[in-house]
């Protein structure tokens, strides 16, 4: 143990260290292989995690732009009372119906304006929405290649362990299957 902190070490990583100073070659092969899927593994949870950020910040946003839409709609809603009273206003004796028509005209005006505004912000939710879902699908990929990977580490470290050379091609075999999950997750698929 170093000077300074505290540190836990797995029997496997003992093996790894006695490993890397032996001759033994299957050790030796085992030890250079779990160093680099766990630098691979490090990597694709790197992926993971800016996958998982992006997913909740269009999540975020697509929530933004529906708040948006929603003040819009309301902001039409009102609109539409004052048009509604304008034209109820028509009915009333003494009234200047020119004054009224006028407002009557412009609030449909401006509704038109803001029912654009609104179905626009409805649809950027739509495209946000659809985002979020393919980048939280990329993320699920990636953690299934970093489980792949970390299962595969472990079957490595018992491969050492017990010296049985069917582990190390299991180990071997699981990596390249997390390996095709990645693949998959950098192509989107």
């Amino acid at each position: 143990m170093a000077g300074h902190g505290f540190h836990v070490h797995g029997p496997h990583d003992h093996e790894v260290e006695h490993a890397a100073h032996s001759n033994d070659q299957f050790s030796s092969k085992i030890a250079v292989m779990t160093a680099i899927m766990a630098t691979v593994g490090a990597l694709l949870g790197y992926e993971g995690g800016a996958t998982q950020n992006s997913a909740a910040m269009l999540k975020n946003s697509a929530a933004i732009n529906k708040t948006e839409a929603s003040n819009r709609w309301s902001h039409y809603q009102a609109k539409s009372n004052k048009q509604n009273l304008a034209e109820l206003a028509l009915l009333l004796p003494t009234i200047d119906v020119e004054k009224y028509k006028t407002e009557i005209d412009r609030y449909k005006t401006e509704k038109e304006q803001i029912k654009k505004e609104a179905e626009a912000f409805e649809l950027r939710v739509v495209e946000l929405e659809k985002a979020s879902d393919a980048a939280l699908h990329q993320h699920h990929r990636w953690a299934q290649a970093m489980t792949a990977i970390q299962i595969a580490i472990s079957l490595a470290a018992i491969a050492l362990l017990t010296k049985k050379k069917w582990l190390e091609y299991t180990s071997y075999t699981v990596a390249a299957a997390g390996m095709g999950i990645a693949t998959l997750a950098w192509m989107h698929i």
